[in-house]
């Protein structure tokens, strides 16, 4: 990988992928997380450890350093039971980008200046050369709300959007805001989770279903309207779906 772009091949390297290699044209995905641990060293050394059965292909540092643990035609165990549109466990057709924060469960903050910078060339350089299409690219709550929270409301993904690097609603935020927890009707809830669907989230399993609701809408949030997460849905996240979904084919 061309240090030009600033994006090193390290020492650092996971044993934790499968064998053999998969396809170039399998990859349509890439899935960013952030660790979650309060040590940048300690997360780096659970990737590559074979007791934790975890990976990524990609880390990003504090600093901003990009790590390369997993060669890209090899799947690593980064997304767990996941799935978007018609893909289930997404392992085998994505990319999965590492991110050092905290995460909410240890002091969740902002991402660095430096790992912003590094993502939008790592991004840039992925999507080329696997021809990734922009909604395709993803947080790991997005296709594991039941489960995952990361990489969370604080992450930058509007910026990503204009960067065309990730899909981001071209409402006026002046105009949304005013909608906020004003409340919907039935048939305009049934409507917005069928939004949802369409843009290529998990439908709502049965089993649970209240809560599995409520994560799935805060999932839908941390991604699109990111100053409020309180799982339920308003005129203001109903609009944004809706415009959402012509940017998604």
């Amino acid at each position: 990988m061309s240090s030009k772009l600033g994006l090193y091949l390290t020492k650092y390297y996971s044993i934790n992928f499968d064998i053999p290699k998969r396809l170039k044209k399998k990859i349509f995905f890439i899935i960013l997380h952030y660790t979650g641990m309060s040590q940048e060293n300690q997360a780096i050394k659970k990737l590559c450890d074979s007791k934790h059965k975890v990976s990524s292909h990609y880390f990003v540092k504090n600093n901003g350093e990009v790590l390369n643990l997993v060669p890209d035609l090899y799947t690593s165990w980064h997304a767990g039971q996941s799935s978007w549109k018609n893909f289930k466990s997404l392992n085998k057709n994505s990319i999965g980008i590492e991110i050092s924060n905290p995460g909410h469960d240890n002091g969740y903050r902002k991402f660095s200046l430096n790992q912003i910078n590094s993502i939008i060339k790592l991004l840039r350089y992925l999507v080329k050369k696997y021809n990734i299409k922009k909604h395709n690219i993803l947080g790991h709550s997005d296709i594991a709300p039941n489960r995952k929270k990361d990489p969370g409301e604080k992450f930058p993904w509007k910026i990503l959007a204009k960067k065309n690097l990730c899909i981001w609603h071209d409402l006026k935020e002046n105009q949304i805001k005013i909608k906020r927890n004003l409340k919907i009707q039935s048939f305009e809830e049934e409507i917005f989770l069928n939004n949802l669907y369409i843009i290529g989230y998990p439908r709502i399993a049965k089993k649970n279903y209240i809560s599995n609701k409520r994560n799935l809408i805060r999932a839908f949030q941390r991604r699109f309207r990111q100053s409020l997460i309180n799982g339920k849905i308003d005129q203001e996240c109903f609009l944004i779906s809706k415009n959402i979904l012509k940017f998604c084919n």
